[in-house]
């Protein structure tokens, strides 16, 4: 058997019908489409969220603002890892600032979290909104300190 030989089973394929092609064709005139209405016009029928006279599926679930059913209220951290403090001298103080300053983080008003990826050898004093009991753990058997900052302390319109 060849490429060539290859043929469809008998009756799998039907010609489309070609409507709209005179009265001894079998679908002239108005070519299937009943006569006159929504339906009979070019670009006619009801919307792709039609449900006939139901209230739509999309009007009757409950209105969320953002995107999907994220929480209006939730905060959204600044993420920072352990590995990234690496390149700060022993005893300096890390904050918010200092992290932007470091092109670590770019806006201020947002919370900053620590997360405990990497290792600490030397002392830090950190204040952050937000730390990982794994960071905490690593700052402070290095010698360091950490102190949180209330969340208070951010703008809420910046959220």
């Amino acid at each position: 058997m060849k490429l060539h030989d290859i043929k469809p089973q008998e009756g799998s394929r039907r010609n489309r019908k070609r409507v709209g092609r005179g009265i001894s064709a079998g679908q002239g005139k108005t070519a299937g489409r009943g006569t006159k209405g929504q339906g009979a016009r070019a670009g006619g029928g009801p919307g792709l969220y039609h449900q006939g006279g139901n209230l739509p599926f999309y009007r009757r679930l409950p209105f969320k603002r953002g995107k999907g059913f994220t929480p209006i209220s939730r905060i959204e951290y600044i993420e920072v890892n352990l590995e990234q403090l690496t390149n700060f001298p022993a005893d300096s103080q890390i904050t918010p600032e200092t992290l932007k300053e470091a092109q670590l983080i770019r806006d201020v008003k947002k919370p900053v979290v620590i997360l405990g990826r990497g290792q600490v050898t030397k002392p830090l004093k950190i204040k952050v909104h937000r730390i990982s009991e794994s960071a905490r753990g690593k700052i402070e058997s290095a010698g360091g300190s950490v102190e949180i900052i209330p969340l208070e302390a951010i703008d809420k319109e910046s959220s």
